[in-house]
Order: C-alpha cells, then sequence, then structure tokens
C-alpha cells in the first residue's frame, strides 16, 4: 500500500492524480481505466477540498493498493472534516437535459457508474470513502 497526505485544496487534484497515475503506469493500467479513475480523483477530492473543511483547509489521506486475481485497484480517501456520505445523494435523472436538471450530483453519478465498488463509512472522526477498479 502507497499512502500520500496532503491538504485538501484544489490545487492539490492534480498532485493526487499524479500519486495514482505513476502507480497506475507500474499496473500497465489501460487507458480507458486511468481515464475513469481519474475522473474519479477530480470528483471526489475536489469534493474534499470544497467542503470537508470549509472554510478552513485540513489533510486529506490518499491510500493506494493493488489485489491480484482479477487485477484490481482500491484508492481510499480520508479525511477528518464535516461528515459527508456522497452515497446517500439520490442519483441526478438523466433524462432531463442539462438545464431542466438540477446542478450537482452528476460527478458522483458518474463515480459510481463508472468503479466496481464505491463505499463510505464515518469512523472514528473521519469520513473515509473508497473506490475499487479492475483493471486487469
Amino acid at each position: 500500500m502507497k499512502e500520500l497526505t496532503v491538504d485538501a485544496a484544489v490545487e492539490n487534484i492534480e498532485v493526487v492524480t499524479d500519486f495514482v497515475n505513476e502507480e497506475l503506469e507500474k499496473l500497465d493500467c489501460p487507458v480507458k481505466a486511468r481515464r475513469q479513475i481519474d475522473v474519479a480523483i477530480d470528483e471526489l477530492f475536489g469534493n474534499i477540498a470544497r467542503y470537508a473543511y470549509s472554510p478552513d483547509v485540513g489533510k486529506a489521506t490518499v491510500r493506494f493498493s493493488v489485489e491480484e486475481n482479477p487485477l484490481e485497484v482500491t484508492i481510499t480517501f480520508i479525511d477528518n472534516g464535516i461528515p459527508f456520505n456522497p452515497l446517500e445523494k439520490s442519483n441526478p435523472d438523466t433524462h432531463l437535459s442539462a438545464e431542466e436538471r438540477p446542478i450537482g450530483g452528476l460527478g458522483i453519478f458518474l463515480v459510481k457508474k463508472s468503479m466496481d465498488l464505491v463505499e463510505y463509512e464515518y469512523k472514528n472522526g473521519q469520513n473515509i470513502l473508497k473506490i475499487k477498479k479492475k483493471i486487469g
């Protein structure tokens, strides 16, 4: 398992993405899966950066682990911010036009659709959001 702790700030989305992509490259991760994971990082870490400690800035930890047979990666986002389970938000009505749809919720919907597993728990004062993606 690899781990990175940074300030939960929007400018660190790229740092987190680079950290994960460096590990994905070692695994010869297919481009499509890598792009889906990049979108998930942008959405999930971006939400932590924007809302977890607002208006302050706190720390966030990103853990990267690999499992074999089938080859899959797990990325875990951990923060000590305001308790928030993004999975409780109802899915947007994608049959409505962009103008008719209320703002918000599309990003987490895309994460749920593109990952093999998305789990959230609040434990010991921490938000723990885990995503899994098969890459082999």
